[in-house]
């Protein structure tokens, strides 16, 4: 009976240390921060892909960090969506501004506001592209691991989500650059997605 123990307990141990010296065990907290990566570019690309940006804005849309945002929108968001979270901000050429929250209940929602500030409209379709659900990396499909094998060598997958088309946003991290990568739900390759670039703050 020891000797079954010890031996559980060696195998144990090596498949620890390979786990660790493959990539597969990833950080916590370094998981924490690449998922967080992932929550910030998925708002950005659905707020650039929704029907309302796409029929009302003009141009590309410009970053804009949170601080540089018009009072005006700021105590809008604050009065009707307390405990709301800003995950991305930008102007278009004619000076609309689109913000993507996380609301205190998870959820996501997008907003269009008027170049003064005043608010315009809710985006129709950020919700649905926007809202992510975390999953654990090894519950990936074979085909996205095989694809960043192939194509983003030495990179490690660390965080990872669906939405509720069933796209994989997937974070890997090479030389400690994250980048985050779009995969349809048959597990095809999309794209790879700008990232946002800046911190937001609560509201």
């Amino acid at each position: 009976m020891k000797r079954i123990s010890l031996l559980l307990v060696v195998l144990a141990g090596i498949w620890f240390s390979s786990c660790q010296k493959d990539g597969s065990a990833v950080d916590p907290a370094v998981e924490s921060v690449d998922f967080e990566s992932v929550v910030s570019t998925a708002a950005r690309y659905s707020v650039s892909t929704d029907s309302v940006t796409a029929g009302k804005c003009k141009g590309k849309l410009t970053e804009v960090a949170t601080a540089d945002l018009p009072a005006a929108v700021t105590s809008y968001i604050t009065a009707t969506y307390a405990g709301s979270e800003i995950k991305y901000a930008a102007k278009d050429q004619s000076g609309k501004i689109i913000v993507a929250l996380t609301l205190a209940d998870g959820t996501a929602k997008g907003l269009l506001f008027n170049a003064d500030g005043t608010f315009q409209e809710e985006l129709k379709q950020h919700a649905h592209k926007a809202s992510l659900t975390k999953i654990d990396v090894s519950a990936l499909p074979a085909a996205i691991t095989a694809y960043i094998t192939a194509n983003y060598a030495g990179s490690t997958v660390s965080a990872a989500a669906t939405n509720a088309d069933g796209a994989y946003f997937v974070a890997i991290t090479a030389d400690n650059v994250i980048k985050v990568l779009l995969f349809n739900a048959d597990g095809t390759f999309s794209k790879e997605l700008e990232k946002s670039g800046k911190r937001h703050k609560k509201h």
